[in-house]
């Protein structure tokens, strides 16, 4: 076993550059073969390792040693210089000559001592050049939301503070599904006359989106965003992010199977209802360009492609995708019917709210420190979006509700969905498309409200975190 002065003792030597001072002096890293030889040459059951995996340090150097080369008579004659000469000019060739790394991997047979020789043969410059920093440290000035040249793998110090609160309030934030007692729903589901066929629709249809569509969330956050988003700290939110859209998929799953439905059909449903795969769709269709693993972001065209890819999946997907779907449960929970399913709703709809408005922050920073990209050709193609999210969300309450459940019905929540359409356009700068309309359900700004949930984390945390049962007052 090594002691700390065993290490202290190597410290030296990972202060170069590994690769270069090996080349010059082999016999510099002899303490990795000491680490051998420190033990007796045992390993763990007692027995004696190979003598062949000692000479690894003084082999090494052999090949290219000026002993190779015969010394020449200065007396002998013109024959023997020659001869002389061409031996020095093999010796010298080459396809002779193995670096001292090489020649020692190639004389070792012992696995362990190959390990310790790559160690020693580790150059651990290799990768941090295209960093273009050299040793510096990092500054908050050289950070940058997307294409920045800093280290990302350094945290601090922030840069955008408003990131880093978000992941805190995120941490405080947990819960698990489990957590929720739904033994009142599995009664209600199970009894024929516990909800009337409108009300089992609604159910129906909102596992059925919900199940996969934070499943696709997730994939667009792991394998496409995070790779383009070089600020440390916003990405500390996304990974938060992607466990919390982990934790929804669980709560629909479990919801699903503690009321008993047919999963295939649930799980299968955005392939299979046009108003629910009309949705999914869109959200793939606009955000599948940079989950690419060829695409780079770099070029104005590129940077647009990823602006595109966050308003689609922020602003459209979370903000306007969920809705319906979550006033029509929630007003369920409101009237005291399927009130763990509701629970779960609302739980999962205030992750959903800081989803949101950290997107929103995200697409508003790239546009600060990224001007250029915001042409009014883009302006407009993104008010598209938003309008065209709005029209699918319609066509899926026409759908839920053809007729009137729960106190309100398809124009009304029509109504709200414009609502939501010009405070998302106007979130991102833009102007609204639908003048003077109302928001039908004030009830909901209650749950969904920035200001209401920063009140939530601060005075129910304690209870939240625990899985304190919700009031439906």
């Amino acid at each position: 076993m090594l002691s700390w002065d065993d290490y202290q003792d190597e410290a030296p030597i990972a202060k170069t550059r590994i690769a270069p001072a090996l080349a010059e002096s082999p016999a510099a890293y002899r303490p990795y073969d000491d680490l051998a030889d420190s033990d007796n040459g045992a390993d763990s059951d007692g027995a004696t390792a190979a003598p062949a995996a000692e000479p690894a340090a003084t082999a090494a150097p052999e090949p290219v040693a000026p002993a190779a080369v015969p010394a020449v008579d200065p007396n002998a004659g013109a024959a023997n210089t020659a001869a002389a000469n061409e031996t020095a000019a093999k010796a010298a060739a080459p396809e002779t000559v193995t670096s001292a790394p090489a020649a020692a991997a190639q004389q070792i047979t012992d696995p362990v001592a190959r390990a310790k020789q790559a160690v020693a043969a580790l150059d651990a410059t290799p990768g941090l050049e295209e960093l273009e920093m050299g040793a510096a440290r990092i500054q908050v000035d050289e950070k940058r939301m997307i294409n920045c040249r800093a280290d990302v793998n350094q945290l601090v110090p922030f840069k955008y503070d408003w990131a880093w609160q978000k992941y805190l309030d995120g941490c405080a934030n947990h819960w698990m599904p489990q957590e929720v007692n739904m033994n009142a729903d599995i009664a209600l589901w199970k009894n024929p006359e516990g909800l009337s066929d409108d009300e089992r629709r609604i159910v129906t249809r909102s596992l059925g989106y919900f199940s996969t569509a934070d499943s696709l969330v997730a994939n667009n956050l792991i394998l496409a965003i995070y790779r383009h988003i070089t600020n440390p700290e916003a990405r500390q939110y996304l990974l938060r992010q992607a466990f919390e859209e982990a934790i929804h998929t669980h709560a629909y799953q479990y919801c699903v199977e503690s009321l008993g439905m047919d999963e295939g059909q649930i799980f299968n449903m955005y392939r299979e209802i046009p108003s629910v795969a009309k949705k999914a769709a869109w959200s793939i269709n606009h955000t599948q360009g940079i989950s690419d693993p060829t695409f780079k972001t770099g070029t104005p065209e590129a940077d647009q492609e990823l602006l595109r890819n966050l308003v689609g999946f922020y602003c459209v997907t979370e903000g306007i995708f969920f809705y319906c779907g979550f006033t029509q449960i929630l007003s369920m929970g409101r009237r005291n019917k399927m009130t763990g399913v509701a629970e779960q709703f609302q739980y999962i709809l205030r992750d959903e709210s800081m989803h949101l408005n950290f997107g929103i922050d995200v697409i508003n920073q790239i546009k600060l420190e990224n001007p250029h990209l915001w042409t009014p050709e883009f302006k407009q193609e993104v008010t598209q979006m938003i309008l065209e999210g709005t029209e699918l969300e319609i066509a899926y309450a026409r759908d839920t509700m053809p007729r009137g459940v729960l106190g309100m019905n398809a124009a009304m929540m029509a109504e709200y969905l414009q609502f939501i359409a010009n405070r998302r356009l106007a979130q991102v700068g833009l102007a609204e498309q639908f003048p003077g309309v109302q928001n039908p359900f004030p009830w909901m700004s209650e749950i969904m409200d920035l200001r209401k949930e920063k009140n939530f984390f601060e005075t129910r945390v304690i209870e939240y975190q625990t899985g304190g049962a919700l009031s439906w007052d």
